[in-house]
C-alpha cells in the first residue's frame, strides 16, 4: 500500500552536503498501526515530509496506492495527498474562524465534493470521535484534546489511505494523550485505516503493533531497540 525502498535525502549547507536520510525502506500495509520514535535531529520530520508528500527525496522510489509519486507534478501531488493521506498534527492545525463541522468539511470541498455532502459526511465523522455535541464550536471554545478529535476526524474524513499523525499527544496531558492514542487505536481497528504516528514518546510507540526507530537517518527495528533499553 506504502512501500519507501532506499529513500535518501541530502541538503546543501554552504559547500558541504548534509545526508539526513541514509536509504530508508519501508513498508506500510492497509490497516497497520505502527510509530516510527526518534529524538529531535533524527530525521523523523524529513520523512514524515516525504511520508506526506510535502516534500521529495533525493533519490529512491515511494509507491503509494501502486503509483510511483515521483513521476508526479507538484500540482498532481497535492490533489494525490489530498484524496490518499489524513494528517494528523501537535498543534492541531485547525482553523480558527471556522467551526468544528467546517474544519472537517473543508477538505471534502477541495475535493469537489458538494457543500451539503461534505457537510453529512463531517457531521458523521465528528459523531464517531465523540464530537457531534461540538458541532458548531471554534476551537477557541474547544479543549486541546477535543481539539485533536476534530484533527483526527479532518484526517479521516476523505476515507484517506493513510493517516500521518506528527506528535499528535505532544501538546496533550497524561490522561488526554491516553485517550487520543485510544481513539486513533480504536478508529484503525473499526475503519481499517493505516496509522503511521511520529512519536519521540516510548509509552505512545509500544501502543502500536509495530514500532521502528529512526536513527541518525536510518530506520531499525523499534521494538528490539527498546527492549534492550528496558522502555516500559
Amino acid at each position: 500500500m506504502l512501500e519507501l525502498a532506499d529513500i535518501r535525502k541530502s541538503y546543501r549547507l554552504g559547500p558541504v552536503e548534509v545526508e539526513v536520510l541514509k536509504g530508508i525502506d519501508l513498508r506500510v500495509d492497509a490497516g497497520d498501526l505502527m510509530s516510527i520514535m526518534g529524538p529531535s535531529g533524527s530525521g523523523k520530520s524529513t520523512l514524515m515530509n516525504i511520508l506526506g508528500l510535502l516534500g521529495r527525496p533525493t533519490s529512491g522510489s515511494y509507491r503509494l496506492g501502486g503509483r510511483d509519486v515521483s513521476t508526479m507534478s507538484d500540482r498532481e501531488l497535492s490533489a494525490f495527498r489530498n484524496e490518499h493521506i489524513g494528517f494528523v498534527f501537535q498543534s492541531f492545525n485547525l482553523l480558527g474562524h471556522l467551526t468544528a463541522l467546517e474544519n472537517v468539511a473543508l477538505p471534502l470541498t477541495y475535493r469537489g465534493m458538494g457543500r451539503r455532502q461534505a457537510g453529512r459526511r463531517a457531521e458523521e465523522i465528528l459523531e464517531k470521535v465523540a464530537m457531534g455535541d461540538r458541532l458548531d464550536h471554534r476551537p477557541d471554545q474547544l479543549s486541546g484534546g477535543q481539539k485533536q478529535r476534530v484533527a483526527i476526524a479532518r484526517a479521516l474524513a476523505g476515507t484517506p489511505s493513510v493517516v500521518l499523525a506528527d506528535e499528535p499527544t505532544g501538546a496533550l496531558d497524561s490522561n488526554t494523550a491516553d485517550e487520543v492514542m485510544q481513539l486513533l487505536i480504536r478508529l484503525n481497528r473499526d475503519e481499517g485505516v493505516a496509522v503511521v504516528i511520529i512519536t519521540h514518546d516510548p509509552v505512545v510507540s509500544l501502543l502500536c503493533r509495530r514500532q521502528s526507530l529512526i536513527r541518525d537517518g536510518m530506520l531499525l527495528d523499534g521494538s528490539a531497540e527498546m527492549a534492550e533499553s528496558g522502555a516500559p
